[in-house]
């Protein structure tokens, strides 16, 4: 561990030039008082190193000095993959080793490349979670991963669409999709991998078992064609719909883009309004209601009768919210909204 430090105390300070016992510090999470004896080993090492006092000053090597130590580890060479993820990285427990293995790629650019590096850093970011949501918090997600990389069995209580269950699984890989953690793997028995939310595990048990990994098996690739099988059997269903300019337009913000290329595809002229005729595929009926009230009233339903139900019954019971004293209210005693007039007559 010190050895590693001492290293690292060494790139930090060839990649930076100078920088101050308590700077180098917060960087390696020790005390500066660790960085004063680091130094001292640096110097008994016949390394050219010296320091400055005053505000000004700070540790630096002798100009024109480098180090060939930047040899990658084992671990480092491993998530060498992930050393543009600092976020991912450190959900999956290897934040630390990442970092280490960006300060040794850094040291042994050469200087201009190395300033490239800096500002490539300074002006491009992955940020991979969405906007309203922060990603999955998987308290299992490192079991997880360590359980990949072993090629170990587990057994975890999952918590699925129908309720809990108990599966023994043979994890063959992980895979990160817009701020979410799954894990690709398969049952004893099974040949067909499966895909597990893994911020749905509940509790997870390695076991004392370790299972052959498919030679042949291609995550990258077996994920994507996942994908495409997820997508197709996602819009089963369609609908027809009539769509103001404004209500397309914020269809393509908020729209999956199989359904903005159906409305693209299918839609007719626009009427002297602007309002177009267009099919769109749908997943369910109440997954469709949902996504299209954020419509408001710049989408009517055509088709089907029972999805033009569902939105007229909501938008009847929305007037009724908020209609100011005296205007018509509602009432459902039979689960189907009726208007009501001032006068307690039904508005049929």
């Amino acid at each position: 561990m010190r050895a590693s430090r001492l290293l690292s105390v060494l790139l930090l300070l060839q990649s930076h030039g100078r920088l101050t016992a308590a700077q180098l510090a917060e960087r390696l999470s020790v005390s500066p008082r660790t960085i004063y004896r680091d130094v001292e080993s640096l110097h008994a090492a016949g390394i050219p190193l010296y320091g400055e006092a005053g505000h000004a000053g700070g540790y630096q090597l002798v100009d024109g000095w480098r180090t060939r130590l930047t040899g990658l580890t084992a671990d480092e060479a491993d998530r060498l993959f992930l050393a543009g993820l600092p976020g991912p990285a450190g959900e999956l427990g290897d934040g630390d080793v990442v970092a280490a293995l960006q300060r040794k790629l850094h040291a042994a650019l050469p200087e201009p490349l190395r300033d490239r590096a800096t500002q490539l850093s300074q002006r491009f970011h992955l940020d991979t979670p969405g906007w309203y949501a922060d990603g999955d918090a998987s308290p299992e997600l490192a079991r997880t991963a360590e359980a990949v990389w072993r090629q170990q069995r587990v057994e975890v209580r999952y918590r699925g669409w129908r309720g809990e269950v108990t599966r023994v699984l043979e994890p063959y890989g992980l895979v990160l999709k817009g701020g979410r953690w799954y894990v690709v793997a398969t049952r004893p028995g099974r040949a067909e991998p499966a895909t597990y939310r893994v911020n749905q595990i509940l509790a997870l048990t390695p076991l004392a078992e370790e299972f052959d990994r498919p030679t042949d098996f291609d995550l990258p690739a077996w994920w994507r064609e996942h994908v495409v099988r997820f997508r197709a059997r996602l819009h089963r269903d369609e609908a027809t719909v009539r769509l103001s300019p404004a209500g397309r337009e914020r269809l393509r913000e908020i729209g999956a883009d199989p359904v903005v290329s159906a409305v693209d595809a299918s839609a007719g002229p626009p009427d002297a309004r602007g309002w177009v005729t267009a099919v769109l595929p749908i997943e369910s009926l109440t997954h469709a209601h949902g996504e299209l009230l954020r419509l408001g009233a710049d989408v009517e339903v055509l088709t089907p009768v029972a999805l033009r139900d569902r939105l007229a019954a909501t938008a009847a019971g929305l007037a009724a919210l908020y209609a100011p004293d005296g205007q018509p209210t509602l009432d459902a005693p039979d689960g189907q909204p009726t208007l009501h007039a001032p006068d307690g007559q039904p508005i049929r």
